[in-house]
């Protein structure tokens, strides 16, 4: 297989897993999204869609771009970049995108916050006009779903909503399951496997499950009530409902759930399991923690008896 080929084939198709990866990560950090003003998780949520959609594009831009005639030096230098309407526009000379105004109005955003954006608070201007992230992203909702977003926010801030969450999922599927679509048509132009992906990656839920994150947020509950109710019928399960359960406070049980569907809502309860586990002896404390280690192991299998009866 000749350098070029193995190039597009295998490297730019690890990069298909790895913007796939990033592009899920972003929808998942605005699906947990509370408040447009946390701007810690407003900023990772467009870091991760500004890196996902660019090297999907780049992808795409690649085997559109590419041939052995081709400056291969010219076209390297051509991608490094982080113009992502730009790199839309390239592409988009080769293939129909099927593209309207909300994506193009959102790649015009995360070209601006990755530009710009992104680097305002380094700036000692930033304290006369702060959180632009949060008034850009508000804009673009407020343009296309009619939101009527407060100028000056509460004391709780500008709650996000299902409806921006859809809004913003749908449009992000979109373009990115089209550019993967042209990726795979022109791979297969080039009797190429570039496009295909793992079975159970992120890569395979944004690009062809068409995920939706709250769909996934209804697994887990699901799965917590049939832990609960379900008898214990395995060894598994026996061994499971026989760990004697810290001493949580039941009062509290809104804040134990939202650990299940939001990673910054596991901040505000590691302090009770820290507390839990400093009150032990070091040896219950040790022997605790190996109990929790074969949860979910890999490779942590518990027979039952019937399944492999004594010879």
């Amino acid at each position: 297989m000749k350098p070029a080929d193995f190039w597009k084939n295998f490297r730019l198709g690890e990069e298909v897993h790895i913007s796939g990866t990033f592009i899920y990560n972003g929808l998942r950090r605005f699906h947990e999204l509370q408040h447009f003003e946390s701007v810690d998780e407003l900023f990772e949520f467009l870091y991760e869609l500004c890196v996902g959609l660019e090297r999907l594009l780049k992808i795409a831009i690649v085997l559109f771009e590419h041939s052995d005639a081709a400056d291969q030096a010219q076209l390297e230098e051509s991608l490094i970049t982080h113009n992502h309407a730009a790199l839309t526009t390239r592409l988009q000379s080769h293939v129909d995108l099927h593209l309207a105004a909300p994506h193009h109005d959102l790649l015009g955003l995360l070209t601006r916050f990755y530009k710009t954006l992104r680097y305002e608070r380094f700036s000692l201007s930033s304290v006369r006009e702060g959180a632009k992230e949060s008034k850009s992203i508000r804009a673009l909702l407020a343009k296309h779903l009619g939101e009527n977003f407060k100028d000056a926010p509460t004391i709780l801030g500008t709650p996000n909503n299902d409806r921006c969450r859809r809004f913003m999922q749908r449009t992000v599927q979109k373009i990115a399951q089209n550019v993967y679509a042209a990726i795979v048509a022109q791979a297969r132009t080039l009797n190429m496997y570039t496009y295909e992906l793992r079975h159970g990656s992120k890569a395979q839920s944004v690009f062809l499950r068409k995920v939706d994150i709250a769909d996934e947020d209804v697994l887990w509950k699901e799965l917590l009530v049939f832990l609960m109710n379900v008898e214990p019928s395995t060894k598994y399960l026996k061994f499971l409902k026989e760990i004697e359960p810290l001493g949580f406070d039941p009062g509290l049980l809104h804040d134990y759930l939202e650990c299940f569907k939001s990673d910054s809502a596991k901040a505000v309860v590691m302090d009770q399991l820290e507390h839990h586990y400093t009150e032990m002896t070091s040896g219950v404390r040790r022997d605790r923690l190996q109990l929790m280690a074969v949860i979910g192991a890999q490779g942590v299998f518990c027979w039952d008896d019937e399944e492999y009866p004594e010879q």
